[in-house]
């Protein structure tokens, strides 16, 4: 008989656990709050237009390279293009432009245009760039690191070695370090925010660019729900079961043993392991009440790690933007203030670059700024919510008219997500996009991994970004994946992918 696996969420981590449970004989049924797919990786039609949440880019969308095997395991890339840009973004204060080109020779010549003395530095980062081009990161996921044996570590050490400088220099220095060593002052604020967030190690970045300069960091066509979508039809061919409106209130326990799930209609499901794949303090404080956390889990959800909230504001435009920039962040002379705190920077994204997202002629624009959780978490529920969201966009909108002039009166719809939407739409704690935000203090949990299990509970194991700092695609599925090698370990059975 078929041991019986229930997962909670079928975001990419469930769905991944979910499709490695089936190719390895387990019977697995996953169990979804929305209904839809993809959890953090999704999009939402309105009027025509697709406005997509999560993906960027994806590690792992070149053939043969890093992560890509994974995907085709997954049934995600499979005839789907993907969409490599030849520069990741645009960063302008009006009068000077940094254009992040992923060739890091391009990106040397035009960095050092813009400042001739600090050749040396943009020298040492285009550098880094490069040597991570051959860098493997899906090494470090293939197996959970509590099953590896000392010649699996030390083949993984030899993997490892050639960057082991480049990791200890660059992985524990943030953007807004690195930046305060230039002396440009337009490059101290714009390689600040090169990576999306000051905090932000340059690593991250380097790998980032190199994945890109290989073509193994591009868009999947089609946009986040449709690759979710691929993932979630692979577990269902498989023989999957999916559970939708079914949202878990309580993990039964017995004898310290995980043994089914209780859903808020009260409905009971018994099965022989459990895998969370959803929020990591509401599984750990809520589901299972606290009783299998210690002292260092404590410590992990006591709100002194750093977390990602954002607000996006996606616009519907009767433009055709296609030959502008697909990503440009605006540095401002003047802050302003959103959600009661002042923002220098905004970042302005179309996504004309894959048509099957909005009408002929038109265009997908997205808005996307930081913002405090606890903000909106205080006003939500009365009118001063609605307000403050038609408030922001409105300021975001006029900054944007006046980058493209007269785009105001082109706008067909306009859709304003806040953190309290995440929270609501994935249960994810303070609404973060990506768990555990990757900042010098988180960068040794990737590296070391974070466990996938709780002391003291047997049968039970979790994925998803609150076990894996950074809160990629990639790394989500491989801790799905990760979930069900430790279920094979405890069958005694060996792992097929």
């Amino acid at each position: 008989m078929e041991k019986h696996i229930l997962i909670i969420g079928a975001g990419i981590a469930g769905l991944a656990a979910g499709v490695y449970a089936r190719l390895n004989g387990f019977r697995a049924t996953i169990f979804e709050l929305h209904d839809l797919p993809g959890g953090l990786c999704t999009a939402w039609e309105r009027k025509g237009y697709i406005f997509d949440g999560c993906i960027h880019y994806l590690f792992g969308s070149g053939e043969g390279q890093p992560f890509n095997q994974m995907w085709h395991e997954l049934g995600a890339v499979q005839n789907r293009p993907m969409i490599n840009h030849d520069e990741y973004q645009r960063i302008t204060d009006g009068e000077h432009t940094l254009t992040v080109f992923t060739d890091p020779d391009k990106l040397h010549a035009h960095m050092a245009d813009l400042s001739p003395d600090d050749e040396p530095l943009i020298r040492q980062f285009c550098e880094g760039v490069r040597q991570f081009t051959e860098f493997d990161m899906s090494a470090m996921y293939q197996k959970p690191k509590m099953l590896m044996n000392a010649a699996e570590w030390g083949e993984l050490g030899l993997k490892m070695l050639p960057y082991l400088g480049a990791v200890t220099k660059w992985g524990m220095l943030s953007a807004g370090e690195f930046a305060a060593r230039f002396k440009h002052p337009f490059l101290q604020r714009a390689i600040s925010q090169m990576f999306s967030w000051e905090e932000a190690p340059v690593m991250m970045g380097m790998s980032l660019l190199a994945y890109m300069q290989t073509g193994n960091a591009g868009f999947p066509v089609g946009g986040s729900l449709e690759f979710a979508r691929a993932i979630e039809r692979r577990f269902l061919e498989l023989g999957g079961e999916i559970r939708y409106k079914a949202q878990v209130e309580k993990i039964i326990v017995e004898e310290d043993c995980a043994v089914g799930v209780r859903l808020y209609n009260d409905e009971v499901h018994r099965g022989d392991y459990v895998i969370s794949a959803c929020d990591g303090r509401g599984t750990i404080f809520d589901m299972l009440g606290g009783a299998f956390a210690d002292k260092r889990i404590r410590r992990m959800y006591d709100g002194h790690l750093s977390t990602h909230s954002m607000m996006q504001i996606s616009l519907g435009v009767k433009r055709d933007l296609s030959a502008a920039p697909h990503w440009v962040t605006h540095l401002l002379d003047e802050p302003v203030l959103v959600a009661g705190e002042p923002r220098g920077e905004i970042g302005v994204k179309h996504y004309c670059f894959d048509p099957s997202l909005a009408p002929a002629g038109k265009s997908v624009v997205e808005l996307i700024v930081r913002t405090n959780y606890a903000y909106w978490q205080r006003i939500y529920g009365r009118k001063l919510y609605d307000d403050e969201q038609r408030q922001v966009s409105g300021i975001m909108i006029d900054h944007l008219n006046r980058w493209m002039p007269g785009l105001k009166g082109e706008i067909e719809f306009v859709d304003e997500a806040t953190p309290l939407s995440y929270e609501r739409y994935t249960g994810n704690w303070m609404g973060s996009t990506c768990g555990w935000l990757m900042t010098k203090e988180t960068m040794p949990m990737l590296i070391q991994g974070l466990p996938k299990t709780l002391p003291g509970l047997k049968n039970f194991f979790m994925a998803g970004q609150w076990v894996e700092p950074g809160g990629s695609v990639p790394l989500a599925a491989a801790s799905g994946r990760n979930a069900v090698q430790l279920v094979c370990a405890e069958e005694g059975v060996e792992f097929g992918g």
